[in-house]
């Protein structure tokens, strides 16, 4: 199960300290150190576009991503989910499908992205009492989308990892095709 997304040092501090299950995908880097006195071998590790260490670290079922703007909007690649147009991080805003005022929760199935004029335009209301319609229902990305949507360059045997691991009724399988 993908948990995280580590740099070549925190990879190398896992081999060293042998945790290391096993490797997959593209050799990234080859670090050398010092020269063994005994064996007169230099050593080396080989370091990989994915890592899988021992243990059971996953999250399981119960796992819900830390909700941000940026992954929101992520999620939503940058649609306002009310007109249907494509918007810059700086125009859009979180909206509460069901405001907080009536009760509405703090989190991804309850909140969507929204351009400033809809959602100002929707103000405390649902949008059935705004007239309004959605054009997508809200879900919560699993750990694997989670990964994805953070918005790192992915090397493409990264995203064929991540993509394994997506639900097979996942909204970002069909965007992920398009633009692969």
């Amino acid at each position: 199960m993908p948990l995280e997304w580590i740099d070549f040092r925190q990879a190398a501090r896992l081999h060293f300290l042998d945790m290391i299950a096993y490797v997959c995908g593209e050799p990234l880097f080859t670090l050398r150190g010092g020269i063994n006195a005994r064996s007169r071998r230099r050593s080396q590790i080989e370091i990989n576009s994915i890592v899988a260490t021992h243990g059971n670290h996953w999250m399981g079922e119960s796992y819900t991503p830390p909700l941000n703007n940026r992954t929101l909007f992520q999620r939503d690649d940058h649609l306002c989910l009310y007109c249907g147009e494509y918007f810059s991080y700086r125009v859009l805003s979180r909206d509460h499908v069901t405001p907080i005022s009536q009760g509405g929760q703090n989190q991804w199935t309850n909140v969507v992205t929204a351009c400033t004029r809809c959602n100002n335009h929707k103000a405390g209301r649902t949008p059935e009492q705004a007239g309004m319609q959605l054009i997508a229902i809200p879900f919560t990305p699993t750990h694997a989308e989670y990964i994805y949507l953070q918005g790192r360059n992915v090397l493409a045997d990264q995203m064929a990892f991540l993509r394994a691991h997506f639900p097979r009724s996942s909204p970002l399988r069909e965007r992920i095709h398009k633009t692969a």
